[in-house]
């Protein structure tokens, strides 16, 4: 154990978010999310949710600056019936980075996006379109 980083961050994704570079994603997926058959590097925190990775993540890791939405959300389709994780979303994305724009991508897009990333984390989010992508920033 280490002070001040969260029992959630497992030493693989401490790991992952030190040899993330400037530009790189992490995708934080929720339990339906096919972790497993996109991603190039998994880790597996399955007991958590994605509220409480995603504000762990982001005590550790800044949100690119340079681009004009660092945060995607997996697009549900339903502009009128967004899901309401979402909000909690914008909220740490705000406490822990200030005002964020985020993007929404297709469903498959998403997908496509998600195999290019560094990394995916999988997690038990029971929450549909729970899924989230950051770009990651430069620490300065």
């Amino acid at each position: 154990m280490l002070k001040n980083i969260s029992p959630i961050i497992s030493p693989e994704l401490l790991k992952i978010l030190m040899e993330m570079g400037h530009g790189d994603e992490i995708v934080i997926g929720d339990g339906n999310f096919p972790a497993a058959s996109v991603a190039q590097r998994l880790v597996r925190l399955d007991g958590h949710g994605v509220p409480e990775i995603l504000d762990a993540v982001l005590k550790l890791m800044p949100l690119d600056t340079y681009v004009e939405s660092p945060v995607a959300l997996m697009d549900n389709g339903d502009a009128a019936n967004q899901p309401p994780i979402w909000a909690d979303y914008k909220n740490i994305v705000t406490a822990n980075e200030g005002e964020k724009r985020f993007e929404l991508v297709e469903r498959f897009d998403f997908y496509d996006r998600a195999k290019k990333a560094y990394a995916v984390v999988a997690t038990g989010e029971t929450a549909i379109y729970a899924n989230i992508i950051l770009k990651k920033g430069v620490v300065i």
